[in-house]
Parts: C-alpha cells; structure tokens; sequence
C-alpha cells in the first residue's frame, strides 16, 4: 500500500474511481439492469472534504454507499456483497479495497491491507429508508418534508453528512430530492435557530466580564474561548453552512469568506493576556459578526457597538437584541410558541448523544412535554407552551 502524502487522494475521488472502475462494471456484468443509486455520503472526513493522509489509519480508503430498492436489497443485497468480495480488485488507484479489522470490541475499525483473498470490502448496500431511519430517524417521505419540529431534531453534523459527500450515479432517483429537502433550513427554522444561536451568546457575553472582576481570569478566558465557539457556530449559519461537530469546526469556519479578518481577531481573544484585551477583541468580533447579520437583510440593521451590561462595567453587544429581532420575524405559529432553545445541538452537544437519531428525537419531544408540563397543561401532544416574549 502507498500512503505518503505525495500520493494520497482524497476519499470522494477514490470513491468515484472505486465506482466507475470496479464496482459499476461488475454490477452489470452480474447483475444487468439492476437499478440502483451509488454514493459516498454518511460517516467519514472525506464527506465534509476535510481527509488528511492522516485520515488513512482507520476507516477511510475506497468506500461507497449502493442504494437499491427495498426489494432488491432483499433479494440481491447479500449476493453483492459476495460477488464484489470475490471479484473487486485488490487495489483502486494504489489503495487497498480490503479492510483488516481490529478484532477489538474497544476499537471496532477497519484498516486497509492487500488480501491474497476475498477481500473484506467497504461497499455498503442499503436501501435509503433504512439507512435514513438509522442516519436521521426520518423515512425517506419525511425526509423529503420534515416538519419544524423534525428539522429541530436534526443535528448539523447528521445533516451535513447528509447532503455532503458526492452522488455518482442516482439510478433510483430517489436519493437526489432527499439531498436537495435537506440542503438548508426552511426559512423559518433558519431564523428560529438564528434567534437561538444569538441568544446563547446573550446568555454569557457579560460573564467574561464578572469572572475578571472576581480575580477568576481562567474562567474569564473559559467563557470568552465558548463565546469565540458560538460566535464561529454563528458565523457558519449566517452563511447557510451546516455546523460539524468539535473536530472539524475550525475547518469549516475557516472556508467563510468571513474567516480570512474574523480569524485573528478571534485568536486575539483566546490569546489576551489581561481583561482589557479579552473585552477589546470580543467585542472588535462581536461587531464584525452583527455586520454580517445585517448584510443578510432579515432584519432591519442593528447597531453593532458594544454597550456597558446594564449598570455593570463590562461592554457587551446585548446579543439578546439580535434574538429578539429575528423572533419577531418568525410567524410560524409553533416555532413562535417555543422559548429560544433551539435546535437540539444548541441545547445537547454530547457526541454519544447525537450518533442516535431515536435517541435525539425523543429527547426533542421530552423536552416539549416538559414545557407543556411547565405551564400546566396536561395535553400529550408535546406542544411547548406560549413563549413569554
């Protein structure tokens, strides 16, 4: 195997050469006509476009997802497998298509390695309902028209897998409109989830403050380094960008047109040596990004000076002004009953938590029921109360 950085590809380029050259050819040859859809999206840094040589170790190398019907999946599924098992090459481009597993429960990966024989490949069939329930919790149909509280539901990270990646071949026609219903918020969850995001900032922008104040300049620096966190989760918004979980999110941010100035007025931030300069380059960021909020036009402009925090010494922007101007925006009849909490990784960032989509939506729907409980309804229908605004 050949893995120096002078000859790495990335992973969506492998893929597609894994398709085009081995896997499509044998599909016809031993199953002809079969109809199907080939892709690499779902779990991996090639989807986001973020691979590195590095990425070699564990996981990564040529994959693909095949999508068939229900029925072929069914009737064909376990025959692929076997077939491409038998008959892929050994290697796509210098790459291994075998994948030698770990053998530990601790560490479930595969690695590549050349096989002398069957190879244990990464060519997954699936048919799309199934892998959308396990990916998102949703069926194709409701995929293509989720409701606002499914939208709500649905981490970035998810999304983003879901409409990253690359199609090579959408035979079924199915997966393409999925992709496209999932590409971006409608327009009123954007804006919900804009109003949430800009509270959160609100809710700890005049603590960096009140830390220094006490002799505490760690937690001072602590919370400035999770407002820098939302201020970046709030950029990529702004731009229509799914949010990645931790690992990738300084490289997605650093794709906005934003990035190139934000950045090192963001480093000035994690880097301050005393509260003076902590509160300069915060509030030098928080006015970069109000601009970048009034260039969109959802709401009429807002001054983005900073402002002392009521009688308190500390200048903060009053983000909670950005909030409430875009709820007053929002004319969703439900999405206008919820408080500002958000979608669920504003309010629920655990990885372990997210991976499972069941998981995540009941958590949504307890959360609704508890507000409803709150307010003393009894209903079951897990409607919020009315959000005292």
């Amino acid at each position: 195997m050949t893995s120096s950085a002078a000859s790495f590809l990335p992973g969506l380029v492998l893929s597609r050469a894994l398709y085009e050259e081995a896997v499509r050819p044998l599909l016809d040859d031993a199953f002809p006509g079969l109809r199907h859809t080939a892709a690499r999206i779902g779990a991996g840094s090639e989807v986001l476009g973020f691979d590195t040589p590095r990425s070699a170790d564990h996981e990564w190398g040529p994959r693909l997802e095949l999508f068939l019907t229900p029925r072929d999946r069914a009737r064909h599924g376990a025959a692929i497998r076997r077939m491409l098992a038998e008959r892929l090459p050994k290697e796509v481009r210098g790459w291994p298509t075998h994948f030698e597993e770990s053998g530990d429960p601790r560490d479930p990966v595969g690695r590549m390695s050349l096989s002398g024989g069957p190879v244990n490949h990464r060519v997954d069939v699936h048919d799309l309902d199934s892998w959308l329930t396990e990916r998102l919790g949703l069926t194709q149909d409701a995929a293509r028209r989720p409701d606002v509280r499914q939208w709500l539901a649905l981490p970035q990270q998810r999304l983003a897998e879901t409409t990253g990646g690359a199609v090579f071949h959408d035979g079924l026609g199915t997966l393409g409109p999925v992709r496209e219903a999932l590409a971006w918020y409608p327009d009123q969850v954007w804006r919900y989830v804009l109003a949430c995001q800009w509270q959160r900032l609100a809710q700890e922008e005049a603590f960096v403050g009140r830390c220094a104040e006490t002799g505490d300049d760690l937690g001072a620096a602590v919370v400035a380094a999770r407002l820098v966190r939302e201020l970046m989760r709030l950029c990529l918004l702004l731009e229509r960008r799914y949010a990645p979980y931790a690992k990738w999110l300084g490289a997605a941010f650093a794709r906005l047109p934003v990035a190139g100035t934000l950045t090192p007025v963001l480093r000035g931030v994690l880097g301050a040596a005393d509260q003076p300069g902590r509160e300069a380059a915060l509030c030098t960021a928080y006015g970069m990004v109000a601009a970048l909020h009034n260039a969109t036009g959802l709401t009429p402009p807002l001054d983005p000076a900073c402002r002392p925090y009521h009688g308190r010494p500390f200048a903060v922007l009053r983000a909670d002004r950005f909030a409430r101007a875009l709820e007053e925006t929002v004319t969703d009849p439900w999405l206008r009953a919820l408080p500002p909490v958000g979608a669920v990784d504003q309010w629920a960032d655990s990885t372990d938590l997210l991976r499972y989509p069941h998981a995540v939506h009941a958590a949504s729907l307890a959360a609704g029921r508890a507000l409803a409980d709150d307010a003393g309804e009894t209903g079951t229908s897990g409607d919020p109360p009315p959000h005292r605004r």
